[in-house]
């Protein structure tokens, strides 16, 4: 009797295990610090798809567990990151979301066969010269989002005094030197061409700068939390120069720095998937929760949507497989039916100019 009841409840044990079997998946970005909005906006879209993959029957039957990483847009701490995702036994990042992270971390994930694939690095470098085949991502990059944003400037302010700023960072410069090259490849010149500190909170000197050279254009190659001071500062110091920045702004925290010194602001950004029908039940359900679908949401839930989909399709988490299929397959997903290229690279849609008016940020408006 008491060998019976043993193996009973052995296999009660082994009958449990299999159906909680779980997978763990993880989600990487500034989770803590100044740009932790955007940290927020890749947990936030992770999250949601891991709990409406689950509700479907998860992965090839098992669930998926969510691990959150905190890189703080650090490259030393995004690799930290990287490396305890391995030890955790992950099979894939939804991450990071500042290139100056996902470039370095993309080396440990190479090395430990984990897939990667960044909802928001833009920077040309972390596709082109990635170290594995298993990183991709599911955003543009800052190339076409600079041609876009160089000729829009040289069409709409033919006569502009541009001054073309940028953070030193891996995404800021990089943005605005390609912005920069295109407003010249269109016969253009900027006045002013200035680098600025990234968690600085005086940009005065910098404004004075800008104000006596006549700057009344000022391109912003960074993120939202100085991008936000400069404005405000600007208007303090009576400069109405108008201000055009990235992806990097499109976070409603922008408008919480700027106040009305925001409005007007120009801004890259890739076609709003808030608008897509297919997204529409998730954005519906982030609102009933109180949260937002705003800026890299829901590029995040894309990425964990394509990964799952490649794995059941290879009915296999297993990296050789999944990256087999993430490479020659198309997903459909809340942004669109994404298909990469060679080089990881998505085939999407670029970038489109919207303006931000009265703290919301829309497609700018047709002269």
């Amino acid at each position: 009797m008491k060998k019976a009841l043993l193996a009973g409840a052995a296999l009660n044990l082994l009958f449990a295990g299999a159906a909680f079997a779980e997978i763990t998946i993880g989600v990487a970005g500034p989770m803590t610090g100044q740009y932790a909005s955007f940290g927020q906006q890749l947990k936030i879209g992770a999250e949601q798809a891991v709990a409406d993959i689950n509700a479907k029957g998860g992965v090839n039957g098992e669930m998926l567990k969510l691990s959150v990483g905190d890189d703080a847009c650090d490259p030393k701490q995004a690799v930290a990151v990287a490396n305890n995702f391995a030890s955790e036994g992950v099979s894939f990042v939804a991450g990071h979301f500042c290139s100056g992270s996902s470039i370095p971390a993309s080396q440990v994930y190479a090395e430990e066969e984990i897939v990667e694939i960044s909802p928001a690095s833009t920077n040309p470098d972390f596709t082109d010269k990635r170290p594995g085949n298993g990183i991709f991502r599911v955003c543009g990059r800052d190339d076409q989002q600079g041609e876009v944003a160089g000729k829009y400037m040289a069409d709409n302010f033919p006569d502009a005094k541009v001054a073309v700023l940028n953070d030193k960072s891996a995404y800021g410069k990089g943005l605005a030197d390609q912005t920069q090259k295109f407003y010249e490849a269109a016969g253009k010149k900027p006045v002013l061409v200035e680098s600025y500190t990234a968690g600085e909170k005086d940009y005065t000197a910098l404004v004075t700068k800008m104000k006596n050279a006549g700057v009344s254009l000022v391109y912003v190659g960074g993120y939202h939390t100085e991008a936000g001071l400069i404005a405000r500062q600007m208007k303090e110091q009576g400069m109405n120069a108008v201000i055009m920045s990235g992806d990097g702004i499109v976070t409603d925290e922008y408008w919480a720095i700027t106040g009305d010194a925001g409005e007007g602001t120009l801004m890259t950004f890739s076609p709003d998937p808030r608008k897509n029908a297919v997204a529409q039940p998730v954005v519906a359900e982030l609102e009933k929760k109180g949260q937002t679908a705003e800026g890299y949401v829901l590029y995040s839930y894309a990425a964990i949507q394509a990964w799952a989909e490649a794995a059941n399709k290879a009915k296999s988490t297993d990296f050789a497989p999944v990256v087999e299929q993430l490479s020659s397959g198309t997903f459909p997903t809340v942004i669109g039916d994404l298909k990469f290229d060679d080089k990881g690279d998505v085939t999407l849609p670029g970038y489109v100019v919207y303006e931000w008016k009265a703290g919301k940020y829309d497609y700018v408006a047709a002269k």
